[in-house]
């Protein structure tokens, strides 16, 4: 952690929403001209789409049939750590970006499942963003929650994260439901082992529960709408929330334990607006003041 060079992270798996949470963060900033730099998980994926395909076959034949993106080894960790060790002594990094698609390919001038080239970060940047799998990730060999100043965790509870995945791999990535099956059966393993206690280290986690049947998770025709959904919005340290004051501001909103609010899914924009703006100004303070 690093009162002049402060670094935020989103973690959450794939398919849990941490991409629209991250558009929140963007408005905010923008709204409170902060300078972020942002820097995704997928960037620091150790192989390129094809090399990764490769890669799977020959753990499979090894007999290693959970070789996935959540595991470690499928991620340069220790560099990621570094990033976030020398952005927090010093502002400065550098990242790259992983090409989802031909979109992207114009952008960054190389083939769609390949890396950009690394970057180094703007200089003068107020803080870090990162957005992905592993921002809180604690093993063996690497500690990246020790180096974030504000932690959240993005977490639906399980059959909605996989409605969201099934639905989103289907529409934009082309998997039939049996092969987006096969990847979550697949990464099950190594998302009990190390995306799971990410969030006993977040300091906020926010979870999406529907309201709405979503026991077969492989057949739901649709996923569910925020106005079919609560949210969970859990703080690790209640101390300093001013809940009183949440629960006048977001309509039908309620404690459900001393540390934990529930709110309806359509507020997600709000609550997080209402939440993270005050905690994002106190880390630029905390920043001025130490520089």
């Amino acid at each position: 952690m690093s009162a002049k060079h402060p670094i935020i992270a989103i973690t959450g798996s794939s398919g849990a929403g941490t991409t629209s949470v991250k558009r929140i963060f963007e408005q905010i900033f923008r709204r409170e001209r902060v300078d972020a730099v942002f820097i995704e998980g997928d960037a620091f994926h150790r192989y390129d789409r094809q090399a990764m395909k490769d890669k799977i076959a020959q753990e499979d034949a090894a007999g290693n049939k959970h070789f996935s993106h959540f595991s470690p080894e499928a991620n340069v960790l220790d560099k990621l750590e570094e990033v976030f060790a020398d952005y927090g002594r010093k502002g400065r990094g550098e990242t790259r970006h992983y090409i989802h698609d031909a979109d992207e390919a114009k952008i960054y001038g190389a083939d769609p499942g390949t890396f950009s080239n690394w970057q180094a970060f703007q200089p003068e940047s107020d803080l870090l963003f990162y957005e992905g799998l592993h921002g809180c990730v604690k093993t063996d060999t690497v500690d990246l929650a020790q180096h974030v100043d504000l932690k959240i965790g993005v977490v639906p509870v399980i059959n909605l994260e996989w409605i969201q995945k099934i639905h989103r791999d289907k529409a934009t990535r082309g998997y039939s439901t049996e092969a987006v099956m096969d990847v979550i059966l697949r990464r099950m393993p190594d998302y009990v082992k190390y995306i799971c206690p990410q969030f006993a280290l977040t300091n906020i986690n926010f979870q999406r529960v529907p309201i709405v049947d979503t026991s077969d998770p492989f057949i739901a025709r649709w996923i569910p709408t925020p106005d079919e959904s609560m949210l969970v919005i859990r703080f690790a340290i209640p101390r300093g929330i001013d809940f009183p004051y949440l629960l006048s501001m977001i309509p039908n909103s309620f404690m459900s334990r001393a540390n934990s609010i529930v709110v309806p899914g359509n507020k997600l924009d709000l609550a997080m607006q209402l939440i993270l703006t005050p905690l994002i100004l106190q880390l630029i303070e905390r920043k001025r003041r130490a520089s």
